[in-house]
C-alpha cells in the first residue's frame, strides 16, 4: 500500500440539514457536510408522508405535467368521439322534417342504429310508422354519400 495517498479522515465531521437545520457529527473525509433532506425531516422517517417537500418547484412542475396529460386525454377521448362515424346524429342526414321525426318516434337517434336497421331488411326499416320508399332511398342516397356502408336490397 502507497503511503501518504488516503485522504483526512475526520471523526468530528459536522453535518447541517438544509430543510429544517438538524446537526450532528459523523466520521466523514470532509469537515462538514450540507444535506436537503435528514431523517427528522423526511416524510418517509417523520411519519408525515401527506407533506411533500418542494426542492426547486419540482411538486408543482409534476402536478402540472399530471394535469397536462390528463387534458390531453379527455381532448383525445372527445375527438375520438367525434369522429365516431357510428355515433353521427340522425339529423345530420338532413332528410326532412318527416322521415327524421318518424325515425326519432321508432328510436333511432344516430346513424349506427339506422344501419342496423337497415342490415335488418328494407321491410324492416319501411315498417316504421311515416317512413315510406322514397325516405328509404334518400337515407341509402345520403349514407352513400358519407361513406357508409349501406346493405344492398335486403328482401
Amino acid at each position: 500500500m502507497k503511503a501518504d495517498i488516503h485522504p483526512t479522515y475526520y471523526t468530528d465531521a459536522v453535518v447541517v440539514c438544509a430543510s429544517c437545520g438538524t446537526t450532528w457529527t459523523t466520521g466523514s473525509t470532509r469537515k462538514s457536510l450540507h444535506v436537503e433532506v435528514c431523517s427528522n425531516c423526511h416524510p418517509f422517517y417523520s411519519g408525515e408522508s401527506a407533506r411533500m417537500l418542494d426542492v426547486e418547484g419540482q411538486v408543482d412542475r409534476f402536478y402540472r405535467k399530471m394535469q397536462a396529460a390528463k387534458d390531453f386525454t379527455a381532448q383525445k377521448q372527445a375527438r375520438d368521439e367525434a369522429r365516431n362515424p357510428l355515433r353521427r346524429p340522425i339529423t345530420d342526414l338532413e332528410l326532412g322534417p318527416r322521415p327524421t321525426d318518424a325515425l326519432a318516434k321508432a328510436g333511432l337517434e344516430n346513424v349506427g342504429q339506422l344501419l342496423e336497421k337497415l342490415n335488418e331488411g328494407d321491410a324492416a326499416v319501411l315498417a316504421i310508422e311515416g317512413f315510406g320508399r322514397k325516405s328509404l332511398i334518400d337515407v341509402k342516397r345520403k349514407l352513400h354519400g358519407l361513406d357508409y356502408e349501406v346493405p344492398e336490397k335486403v328482401a
